[in-house]
């Protein structure tokens, strides 16, 4: 393979994972604006579009086995594969998440609300930017940015056990409550997972740039 198609594979390669990064923002945000509006249709295409992601995973996937197969890449163009391999795995599985908060919104229906959903969308939103801001470090191959971001974690975290700590106490006041906050919460422990994942993104880009695998955000308790 010539030099200029093989960079221009590398390339399209990396370009892809933005397509599939694209592709989970937007499940992760239809998903809460069908839980919050009762959209059950919405619902249900986040769902059935869960499969597209899959593909385009093993599309990436095959696209970037084939050039360490067939090209031997050296060195930092190893690592944009590697990481590659590993970052379409946490978005595939993010898009899980996604449709398992879809599922949620679908089994809620229209039952009655429990709480207006406050500190959930501000979670989403900011997983959704966090994601998008790590796909963008993978691309420029930043490090400092990508660390920059696990560091906003807590922030996520933070908020889920707000979320928990409000919810129990809806079920401990009325035992009621119990099937409509263990939903909710199922939720929030969806949401602190894809935060999760998009640590395990900024990881890949620091060993990416580096050539060093770093755990990041390690917890201190």
């Amino acid at each position: 393979m010539p030099r200029e198609t093989y960079q221009r594979n590398l390339r399209e390669i990396q370009d892809e994972v933005l397509v599939m990064g694209s592709m989970v923002e937007k499940a992760l945000d239809w998903s809460m604006q069908a839980l919050k509006d009762r959209d059950l249709v919405l619902a249900g295409k986040v769902v059935a579009d869960d499969i597209n992601v899959d593909k385009k995973r093993f599309e990436i996937e095959e696209r970037a086995l084939d050039l360490i197969a067939t090209q031997a890449p050296m060195a930092s163009d190893l690592r944009i594969l590697l990481a590659t391999l590993s970052i379409v795995t946490d978005l595939e599985r993010m898009a899980d998440h996604a449709a398992g908060n879809a599922k949620i919104a679908i089994m809620v229906g229209n039952e009655p609300p429990l709480k207006p959903l406050i500190d959930l969308p501000r979670m989403n939103e900011k997983t959704i930017s966090m994601l998008h801001r790590s796909l963008d470090a993978f691309i420029a191959h930043d490090a400092e940015i990508a660390r920059k971001i696990v560091a906003e974690d807590d922030e996520i975290d933070n908020l889920y056990d707000q979320v928990f700590r409000e919810l129990l106490t809806f079920m401990m006041e009325d035992p009621r409550s119990i099937t409509r906050a263990t939903r909710l919460m199922w939720v929030a422990h969806n949401l602190e997972r894809t935060g999760d994942r998009v640590t395990n993104i900024c990881e890949r880009v620091v060993f990416m740039v580096t050539g060093k695998m770093e755990e990041l955000n390690v917890s201190t308790y």
